[in-house]
């Protein structure tokens, strides 16, 4: 998927996968992290979601990779912040209190730019990408956050019903990419209301993943 794709579709408001509520899924399982009080979580492809502001209000640290300008614009009128903005390497540094995301494309952010994060919180990033793509984005995931446990939840349906995004990610393919590096659980799989898109049936899929 070029940067272009995803440029074009904030420019024309076409973001049909921006959820206006919280995920439920993050707020029930949110806990299976076990994480305290100012822990940093680390959101890549974050766009304008709204579970960051249930993340900062629920005492948490955010850190997140998103390519829209436009998006982080947005994220942060609707959060009532005003972020200093830096070049941090290849990518852009918007930070203010408790938030730090870096705009620009994810493989060129490292581990040291990120810093230290304790988990990370994947609702649409994988889907979002391409199977050719995939497993380097997973890889790359796995080395800049060393590991850290991860909450990610994806969709699995017919790819043949429809082209993605979202995508269609089979349980097999989780364990394909991080079933070397990381214990799987399956959370809950919950069939997605009126199908997806209302093209097609399809499973919202929540996983734990906790290093080996």
């Amino acid at each position: 998927m070029e940067p272009s794709f995803w440029h074009q579709r904030w420019a024309k408001n076409e973001t049909g996968w921006h959820e206006r509520q919280t995920n439920p899924l993050l707020a029930k399982y949110f806990k299976d992290l076990s994480l305290g009080k100012g822990r940093r979580l680390f959101l890549p492809l974050c766009g304008k979601t709204l579970d960051i502001a249930w993340l900062l209000s629920n005492g948490s640290r955010v850190a997140g990779a998103e390519l829209s300008q436009l998006a982080l614009e947005q994220l942060f009128m609707d959060l009532g912040l005003q972020p200093d903005v830096s070049a941090v390497g290849e990518v852009e540094q918007w930070s203010a209190k408790n938030i730090d995301i870096f705009v620009g494309d994810i493989f060129t952010l490292s581990r040291k730019l990120l810093g230290p994060v304790d988990a990370v919180y994947d609702r649409a990033a994988l889907v979002a990408l391409p199977e050719q793509m995939r497993s380097r984005y997973t890889a790359h995931l796995t080395e800049i956050t060393n590991r850290a446990p991860q909450l990610l939840i994806c969709y699995d349906y017919d790819q043949r019903a429809m082209d993605g995004p979202p995508f269609a990610i089979s349980n097999e393919e989780v364990a394909r990419h991080y079933g070397r590096e990381f214990d799987l659980r399956l959370l809950e799989s919950l069939d997605v209301a009126g199908g997806l898109k209302g093209k097609c049936p399809a499973k919202e899929n929540a996983w734990l993943l906790r290093s080996r």
